[in-house]
């Protein structure tokens, strides 16, 4: 299970053994049921998950009670509510398993400890927070320039076969479209 965030860290930074020794030893195995919740709103946030196996989605009810997702989690992504764990502010998010899912959790203070302990962290950290506003960014001037199909495919790039694994709903309210519109460009893709 560790070879999976040994690989991912491996990605961005090079670290000496003791160092990833460091961080595994910081990390905590959690497993949640599809359908059952990692996150819910008004909760003090005291970790961040790397997804080892399975789906989750990050969304946010307005005041109307309409849903927006903001986020899903597939094999290899960190997933949280970074605005509480960081700010230390209550969640405002629901986190929530698409389907059976095993997690990696790092608590707040051990973040907070391995960054002194082991600093090379910090930049790996700051790497994924970089690459995590770039991909914000993007995905806001998407919806701002392109058309559903061009979205839609953009979406299926960065989250690679997750339409098989996600209700076409979801991916509509990630994307700012209606379902039909989805399974109307995907009849076309055809």
């Amino acid at each position: 299970m560790l070879e999976a965030i040994k690989d991912h860290i491996h990605k961005y930074i090079t670290l000496s053994e003791k160092d990833l020794l460091l961080f595994t030893s910081k990390l905590t195995e959690v497993n949640i049921a599809k359908r059952k919740f990692l996150l819910q709103p008004d909760t003090h946030v005291k970790h961040e998950y790397f997804v080892i196996k399975g789906c989750l989605k990050a969304y946010y009810i307005d005041d109307k009670g309409s849903r927006h997702i903001l986020q899903f989690a597939i094999e290899n992504w960190w997933i949280g509510d970074f605005d509480a764990f960081y700010g230390d502010v209550p969640s405002k998010l629901y986190i929530e398993a698409i389907e059976d899912s095993m997690l990696l959790a790092i608590n707040y203070k051990d973040l907070q400890q391995l960054f002194k302990e082991a600093p090379i962290f910090e930049r790996y950290f700051r790497i994924l927070v970089t690459n995590a506003f770039i991909a914000q960014r993007k995905r806001i001037l998407s919806t701002l320039e392109k058309d559903a199909k061009e979205r839609y495919l953009e979406f299926c790039t960065t989250y690679p076969n997750i339409e098989n694994r996600v209700p076409n709903y979801h991916i509509a309210n990630y994307l700012g479209i209606s379902a039909e519109s989805i399974s109307r460009i995907r009849r076309k893709m055809k």
